[in-house]
Formats: C-alpha cells, sequence, structure tokens
C-alpha cells in the first residue's frame, strides 16, 4: 500500500509563489492591453452612423452638435451621456446609440411627430403624437393647419385626447378646431376657425363630450330657423344643465335651444 508523502515546506511555498508571480503577470498584462487600448488612436470614435428618423435633422447636422459633447474614445464613451446629447437636439424625441466596433457609434433615432401647437401664441412649444411637450422651431412644422393647444402645467396628454375626442363632431359640421384650452379651474374652451368661440364648460370628459355631442347634433336644425348655415356661428354656451345659448351672425337675439329629447 502506498502512502502519500505530504510535500515539503519549501515545495508549497514555491508553488505559492509562482503562483502570485503567474497571477500577477496576467494582472500586468491585462493592464497593459487596457491601457493600449485605451490610448490607442484605433479606438477613438472616428464616425457615427444614424439611422431612422431624420426628417427635421439631416445627419451632418446631427454630428456637428452632437460631437462636441461626447468625451472618450470606444470603451470609455458614456452611452447614456451620448444618448442625452442627441435627445437634446430639436425635434429628437429618442435615441438608442450602441458601440459598433471598432471606432463607431450606432445611433437609431425617432423624432417628434408634431400634432400641435401648445401654450400661447409666442411660445416655441408643441405637443407630440403622444400628448408630450417639446421645443422646437414652429418654422420647421410641416403640416398645415395645427391646432392651438392651452392648458396648466402637465395636462398636455388630457388635452389633447379631449380635442380628439371633440374634433370629429365639429368636422361634421364643417368647422374646424383652432385652439382648445383648458383653464386652471377645469373649464374647456374651443375657438373655431370660423371665429366662433364656444365654452364647453366643466366636468368629465364624457360629460364634456356629451353636451358636445348634443349641440353638434343640434345645431344645424337651430341654424336653419334664422336661414343660417353653422358657420354663422358667433358664440356658444353649453354650460346650461338643459340646453345651451348661441349667438348667430345677423340674429339679434340670443337662442336657447337643444333642449335634451
Amino acid at each position: 500500500m502506498n502512502a502519500t508523502l505530504p510535500q515539503p515546506m519549501d515545495v508549497k511555498l514555491m508553488n505559492l509563489t509562482a503562483s502570485v508571480l503567474f497571477a500577477a503577470c496576467a494582472l500586468l498584462l491585462a493592464a497593459a492591453l487596457g491601457w493600449w487600448a485605451l490610448r490607442n488612436p484605433l479606438f477613438a470614435i472616428g464616425g457615427i452612423t444614424v439611422l431612422g428618423d431624420t426628417a427635421h435633422n439631416n445627419v451632418a447636422t446631427l454630428r456637428a452638435n452632437v460631437a462636441p459633447r461626447l468625451a472618450g474614445n470606444f470603451f470609455t464613451i458614456d452611452l447614456k451621456k451620448a444618448r442625452e446629447a442627441f435627445e437634446a437636439v430639436p425635434w429628437v424625441r429618442q435615441a438608442v446609440v450602441k458601440r459598433q466596433f471598432p471606432n463607431r457609434l450606432r445611433v437609431v433615432l425617432q423624432e417628434h411627430e408634431a400634432e400641435a401647437f401648445w401654450g400661447a401664441d409666442s411660445e416655441s412649444h408643441l405637443v407630440n403624437t403622444h400628448g408630450e411637450v417639446f421645443e422646437a422651431n414652429a418654422g420647421d412644422v410641416e403640416q398645415d393647419g395645427l391646432p392651438r393647444l392651452v392648458g396648466p402645467e402637465g395636462t398636455s396628454a388630457q388635452v389633447l385626447a379631449m380635442y380628439a375626442a371633440l374634433k370629429p363632431m365639429f368636422d361634421t359640421l364643417d368647422l374646424g378646431i383652432d385652439q382648445l384650452a383648458l383653464t386652471g379651474r377645469g373649464g374647456w374652451t374651443l375657438h373655431l376657425d370660423s371665429g366662433a368661440v364656444v365654452e364647453l364648460g366643466r366636468g368629465t370628459q364624457d360629460e364634456v363630450l356629451a353636451r358636445t355631442q348634443r349641440f353638434a347634433r343640434t345645431l344645424t336644425q337651430v341654424t336653419s330657423k334664422y336661414n343660417r348655415r353653422p358657420e354663422a356661428l358667433v358664440t356658444a354656451d353649453l354650460r346650461h344643465a338643459d340646453g345651451y345659448a348661441v349667438k348667430l351672425r345677423g340674429v339679434v337675439t340670443t337662442d336657447v335651444a337643444a333642449k335634451r329629447n
């Protein structure tokens, strides 16, 4: 029977020393390679590939605006800060930034799609299709006839949703919505492209839409009594419990109509 003899202490120390030296050499080699990679011009950011939406920002403009804000090389660049730099460019809603070996960035952009102007006439804010407010040059808006939405801070999505629900009702009357405003007290006011002003009143969205639906359904009947068309409307007040008050162009009296059926 063979018995395994324990290694002498000096042999154990030699093996341990060799292991430590090997590990140290490996770490030094890795550090040297890392330092070489960090300092090697080969890995300096040499280009940016831009994909996605670029309708309002061409590739050259994006590179010129963003490149000065990028720091580091392929390995050290902060992708979060790079993404924020792209998203700070006008019209850019979202950017996805990834490394592309050995020295490029690959960026996929999503631009805002303007749905309406936001705020006072003097402001350069818009609302996108997600109900988000963004700032851009109004002269870059390609769509004609965008409405203006107004409301307290943080209500842009609510006002946009109300506009989307109201628009079909007035389309049936061949009247367009120029402006929809929500006051701080919860009241809604419409300005139509004919110049008319419609007070929709306060309440839940369902309550406001119900009053407006009744108004839109009966306005043609009311205006026809005076040999007028809906575009003759000057003002309308829907804040009455059982109907609404209207003022028509060329008609001196104010009529209360549209009683609940």
